[in-house]
């Protein structure tokens, strides 16, 4: 933690966990403090395997008693417009649990709104499809059509980054597909959870359909693999830590969204002014905490050195400080275990320093290395700190390759002005997602989102999530 005072932006309290629609103590607290400066946030009530396995009671009773489609809508409606009326408060938790400077905490806030809204949508509009049964000759004289049932008790397990939307990510899909949940939230980052528990609440959610547990992960987490109850774990972390859950969960469905070593190409034709802006801004925002911060830039030879000259300006005028502080770019990353290793990774590389790579006030100033070894885990891991590799490269073929060159895929990007160019990265760049003359941190709530290869295994966005939180049933009518 660093060494010097700071006034947290929201007063330190204790919260209670929620579980059967009543709030529980236990007697024993998680104290979440701030990155920045290590003052008590607030406190939460200590869960374990007994207050998971009362949730998982509680979910199954919700399971008996069906909520139907426009109340489950009208709830996800109201906790959408709490939100709204009470965007600046729950700005300034996020602020402060987790280090993110106001600036971030505010689009957070904005897009678990959308995530919520987009998921009211899909609560009043989820439905199956007709099946053209006279296709086949065996069909004749058939009617068939699908119905989309809920999967059952979800178990979700979210990180510490995007405390407020990723929650919502997992709560609002599961509410629209008619599944009730056990989270269990980052310990570093509980409060926000446990304030969308507290306005689902508000918003007349009955008892059982959310119940979150802060706790180990151990702990809880082996409830949620072991029970038979919970048909769906809801992941997003770390790879390592994800798979490992699939491997031990074979007859669940464990829905991942995984880390990235996030790659960019700008090619000779790009608008290097603008790539700039982009990439400047999107790596180094939250201290480059985020699943798709920019990592890896791939520059074309031909115009490696008028990026830089434009790039370096644009990182050395973000405004490093105090993230309650409105006019703060770049805060804390989560702890002092983190920022070690992150300077490690960077002193490991060899690579040279163009910018950053210092502590400032227990900050880590943003890093711009270049040329760094593929190898090097600044390249070939996820740094999640706001680190920025630029490597030359010949040619598109060779940027391709080596954007490619990773256990990785969940999102990508290239800045170009050639349409033939733009469309093979889209074709040939091994990741969920690719973005053109966007940086590839770039997100919608509604869009599909989610990786491949070691990135994860499905599609967030509430659309797209509530597939993976139903089951089709096919029902087939013989005509008299």
């Amino acid at each position: 933690m660093s060494h010097y005072t700071h006034s947290v932006a929201t007063t330190a309290t204790d919260r209670r966990l929620f579980v059967a629609g009543e709030w529980l103590e236990t007697g024993d607290w998680i104290e979440v403090r701030s990155p920045y400066s290590g003052e008590l946030v607030g406190r939460v009530a200590k869960g374990s395997a007994a207050e998971t396995r009362r949730a998982l009671d509680a979910a199954e009773a919700a399971l008996r008693e069906p909520l139907p489609a426009h109340k489950r809508a009208e709830i996800l409606v109201r906790v959408a417009a709490a939100l709204g009326r009470r965007h600046d408060e729950v700005a300034r938790l996020i602020s402060a649990e987790a280090g993110k400077p106001m600036k971030a905490a505010r689009v957070e806030a904005r897009r678990a709104m959308s995530t919520y809204t987009f998921s009211a949508v899909e609560a009043r509009t989820l439905a199956g499809d007709v099946v053209p049964m006279d296709a086949a000759q065996a069909g004749e004289g058939k009617f068939a059509f699908t119905l989309r049932r809920p999967v059952g008790i979800v178990g979700a397990i979210s990180p510490f980054n995007f405390p407020l939307n990723l929650v919502a990510h997992k709560l609002a899909p599961a509410l629209a597909a008619g599944c009730p949940v056990v989270l269990k939230p980052a310990s570093q980052t509980p409060l926000s959870a446990l304030l969308l528990a507290e306005l689902a609440e508000e918003a007349d959610l009955p008892p059982g359909w959310l119940n979150v547990v802060a706790g180990p992960s151990v702990e809880i987490g082996d409830v949620l693999v072991e029970d038979q109850r919970v048909k769906l774990i809801s992941f997003t972390g770390s790879a390592a830590v994800g798979w490992k859950l699939a491997e031990r969960a074979p007859r669940k469905r464990v829905a991942l969204e995984l880390g990235n070593s996030t790659p960019v190409i700008v090619d000779e034709t790009a608008d290097l002014e603008a790539a700039a802006d982009a990439l400047a801004a999107n790596a180094f925002s939250f201290a480059g905490q985020s699943c798709i911060s920019v990592q890896r830039i791939y520059v074309h030879e031909r115009v490696r050195d008028a990026f830089v000259a434009a790039y370096l300006p644009r990182v050395e005028v973000l405004r490093l400080g105090d993230p309650a502080d409105e006019e703060t770019d770049v805060g804390p990353v989560i702890d002092e275990e983190a920022r070690e290793r992150i300077l490690a990774w960077v002193a490991e590389s060899g690579a040279e320093v163009l910018a950053g790579g210092e502590v400032e006030d227990g900050l880590i100033r943003p890093t711009v290395l270049a040329d760094a070894s593929e190898e090097a885990k600044v390249c070939s891991e996820e740094v999640f700190g706001p680190v920025v590799v630029v490597n030359r490269v010949g040619s598109l073929d060779e940027a391709i390759a080596r954007a490619n060159g990773t256990r990785f895929g969940l999102q990508a990007g290239i800045f170009t002005e050639s349409l033939p160019n733009a469309l093979r990265a889209a074709n040939e760049l091994e990741f969920g997602g690719v973005t053109v003359n966007e940086a590839p941190t770039f997100r919608s709530d509604q869009m599909p989102y989610g990786g491949v290869k070691e990135s994860g295994n499905t599609r967030e966005g509430p659309a797209y999530a509530v597939r993976e939180l139903t089951e089709e049933r096919l029902v087939v009518l013989r005509f008299p």
